[in-house]
């Protein structure tokens, strides 16, 4: 019993020898939750107050429940096979399993993965003759899922439109096809689950009496449905149910648009009654200084359970801020501090990059890639490897070189255009018997086949024509919209990422074009190179040689941008077991530690990201997304910003995070001077002023300029250019000139303009 409980501090041994009451256990991050987790249920079955098949320990990753499993078997000798410890969606599996009548279900019924439900979707919608560009079968996947989820069926949704009174419609039909398929989703094992023991009381009663203790990892994961079925296990208010320990850290609810409710742990609290609420607050990863700025951040959130992570291991380094000019330069940094790093010691695996949104990568990896350091994208693609960003290559590979059959075959129906596998069959077959390629061959198909071929040729030869005088960023941008990529992604849910990724291709061929050397206003493409060309390496770059006119001519911007796309596409990425520096999102980091972490882009509008704002306590989430970003950190943490980044093809200037300023001074090193937050250079913001002090000075630059148009901070304004955006700072005026104005045009970033030539209209 002493070995079981050794090297318990005094929180986790009160925690883990709880008498058989529900609890909430607050666990900070690096507190030892997993141990305590572990530590209980083995307590529990060595003191002889529960039997191993008495447990039931919910987790949110398999990997979770195997490491408890395999924690279990090395404290206890017991067989941990029979024991239910596992996550929702496979313990509600093996309920139905065992209870597959009286759920409705065969006893072989299969499960979908994400995959096949969007495939079983397809077939649905094209056997109902529903038009999938209408009814796209991501969205109807999403609509779905997203009402299980909150556990209702088709008839309880609310239908607020026809457009949703159709999703109502085919969720009612795609309900009955799975039955008779016996078939269910992952949503479905839960719901169904929640169903079975709703109505079936004796059933309900047989899990309640034998699960008297019910332990919960990640409680501030669990969405609306996961809360009720524990509630419905637990006999919520009944003298059968049983003792739930739950353990969770409402600082790290960083999964709302999954569905997370970060309410259910205060729900728990008043519901379950709870008398035992345990903070673990003891941290045994990172230093003094690190832990210090999670807290002071973190204690901005409103309606926090509350709690503070304290160490023992010293305050270690303070927390680095630096600030660059640009994103360019910001990555620049920090591969030669990530270098400095390494020659002191440091594995390349103990050093991790993160970024708000998945677009970041592309600047940091083209960083990498020139400094020649092996990194890992964890939880993810390289920016040339994701798939919308292939698409994209394909098109402007198609551009380059129409007769390249990979790339025509990557895009020809994609987006879905009505080629199918039968039309490419016969395309291949005249491409093989001509000996040309399937490009050249699409004449020589007949039918509807051709027709639908015949379009798609016309699409990328409308586009080569159009392109064939522009410079290589505009021909980006105009082949994302001809190709449609971006109008796919739109019905997706997770759509908003990719398009992210697709518009920073145009920001990756303008950086190109300025590091290659290329003039900007040259055209990407002119016109392919005759049928006798050939590429030779002339020693001095590539050259493309006209056997024709026997002159030699420099290779397009398009090409020598679609070799260098394949050049970083190629081997920088680790292999296995090589040591080399890690790159993720900060979502993908949850649950990770590192030695050193940077933190990048801490920029309004990007950290907190601007969606933040449209929603109910956006901020605060992503708040809690920056505190779990912090404490990922052992011993060396970065934050870092720039003056300007480059996103969607245009530069945008930036003010730094309110994040920086919301952390403790005395816990900070600035490596650049700190400055009041600003939009350009060192002049102050409007916004930083006292909003009398700002409408006096700026109504006396208008004074001074004698302009009477009563421009102000706030108004809405339209540019024949750049459409509608929002004034945000006005400078000048009066003895320093022209009076100038910073406006946020949305998409076409911030711009400063001269009031005086600038044709500006108020809306």
């Amino acid at each position: 019993m002493q070995n079981l409980l050794h090297n318990l501090n005094p929180e986790q041994l009160a925690a883990v020898t709880l008498p058989a009451q529900s609890a909430l256990i607050l666990a900070g991050a690096g507190s030892g939750k997993t141990r305590v987790l572990t530590t209980r249920i083995a307590w529990l079955i060595q003191t002889g107050q529960v039997s191993p098949g008495g447990i039931l320990a919910v987790t949110f990753t398999n990997k979770a429940a195997k490491e408890m499993l395999t924690r279990l078997s090395a404290m206890l000798p017991i067989n941990t096979r029979g024991m239910w410890i596992g996550t929702f969606h496979g313990l509600c599996n093996r309920l139905l399993r065992a209870h597959h009548r009286d759920a409705g279900l065969p006893s072989t019924f299969q499960i979908l993965d994400s995959g096949d439900q969007l495939s079983f979707i397809k077939r649905l919608l094209k056997a109902n003759n529903i038009d999938d560009e209408k009814f796209p079968p991501k969205t109807l996947m999403y609509f779905i899922n997203g009402a299980k989820d909150q556990g209702l069926r088709a008839a309880q949704v609310d239908a607020y439109d026809d457009f949703n009174r159709k999703l109502v419609g085919l969720y009612d039909l795609y309900d009955a096809q799975c039955q008779r398929d016996g078939v269910v989703d992952f949503a479905e094992l839960l719901l169904r689950t929640y169903e079975l023991l709703s109505r079936n009381q004796p059933l309900r009663e047989h899990y309640q009496d034998r699960f008297r203790h019910i332990l919960v990892d990640e409680f501030q994961d669990t969405n609306d449905l996961q809360y009720k079925w524990l509630k419905l296990m637990a006999g919520e208010g009944s003298k059968k149910g049983g003792a739930v320990f739950a353990v969770g850290d409402d600082d790290q609810s960083i999964y709302a648009f999954r569905g997370a409710n970060v309410g259910n742990m205060s729900a728990f609290e008043r519901e379950f009654q709870v008398q035992n609420l345990i903070k673990l607050e003891q941290n045994y990863r990172s230093h003094g200084h690190i832990l210090d700025s999670a807290n002071v951040l973190i204690e901005h959130n409103s309606k926090r359970l509350g709690k503070n992570l304290r160490t023992d291991a010293g305050h270690g380094e303070p927390v680095r801020i630096m600030e660059s000019s640009s994103d360019i330069q910001e990555a620049n940094w920090i591969i030669e501090e990530a270098k400095n790093l390494i020659r002191e010691g440091s594995l390349r695996s103990e050093i991790a990059i993160l970024y708000r949104s998945n677009a970041q990568s592309r600047v940091i990896e083209h960083a990498l890639f020139t400094a020649n350091i092996p990194y890992r994208v964890y939880g993810g693609q390289r920016f040339f490897e994701r798939a919308e960003i292939k698409h994209a290559i394909a098109y402007l590979q198609l551009m380059d070189n129409p007769h390249n059959d990979s790339a025509f075959l990557r895009v020809v129906n994609f987006p879905t255009r009505g080629i199918g596998a039968r039309s490419l069959e016969q395309l291949q077959d005249v491409a093989r018997q001509q000996n040309i390629s399937m490009y050249a061959a699409v004449p020589y198909v007949a039918g509807k086949a051709g027709s639908s071929l015949a379009s798609f040729v016309k699409l990328i030869e409308g586009a080569r024509f159009e392109t064939q005088n522009l410079p290589l960023p505009e021909m980006v941008k105009i082949v994302l919209e001809v190709s449609s990529l971006l109008t796919h992604y739109q019905t997706e849910k997770e759509g908003a990422d990719r398009i992210e990724n697709l518009e920073q291709l145009v920001s990756a061929a303008t950086l190109f074009v300025s590091e290659e050397g290329f003039n900007k206003e040259a055209p990407a493409f002119a016109g392919p190179a005759s049928s006798n060309a050939v590429l030779l390496d002339s020693g001095n770059g590539d050259q493309i040689i006209d056997a024709d006119a026997a002159l030699p001519t420099v290779m397009s911007p398009l090409s020598a941008f679609l070799s260098h796309a394949s050049l970083e596409a190629g081997d920088n990425q680790a292999q296995a077991g090589q040591d080399a520096m890690q790159l993720m999102t900060v979502h993908s980091a949850k649950g990770l530690e590192f030695d050193a972490v940077f933190i990048t882009g801490l920029e309004e509008g990007l950290f907190p990201h601007e969606n933040s704002a449209q929603e109910e306590s956006g901020v605060e989430e992503e708040r809690r997304l920056m505190y779990v970003a912090i404490t990922r950190a052992r011993k060396r943490l970065y934050l870092s910003f720039s003056q300007t980044r480059m996103l969607h093809g245009q530069t945008r200037y930036n003010m730094r995070s309110r994040f920086l300023d919301e952390l403790p001074e005395e816990s900070l090193k600035w490596l650049t001077p700190r400055v009041q937050p600003t939009w350009f250079g060192n002049k102050k913001s409007a916004w930083d002023e006292a909003p009398d002090d700002a409408a006096n000075r700026i109504a006396q630059s208008f004074k001074q300029s004698g302009d009477n148009m009563n421009w102000r901070i706030g108004q809405n304004v339209a540019h024949a250019k750049f459409g509608e955006g929002v004034i945000v700072n006005i400078n000048g005026g009066g003895g320093s000139g022209s009076l100038r104005a910073q406006i946020n045009f949305g998409k076409f970033g911030m711009k400063e303009l001269d009031l005086s030539i600038a044709k500006l209209e108020k809306v």
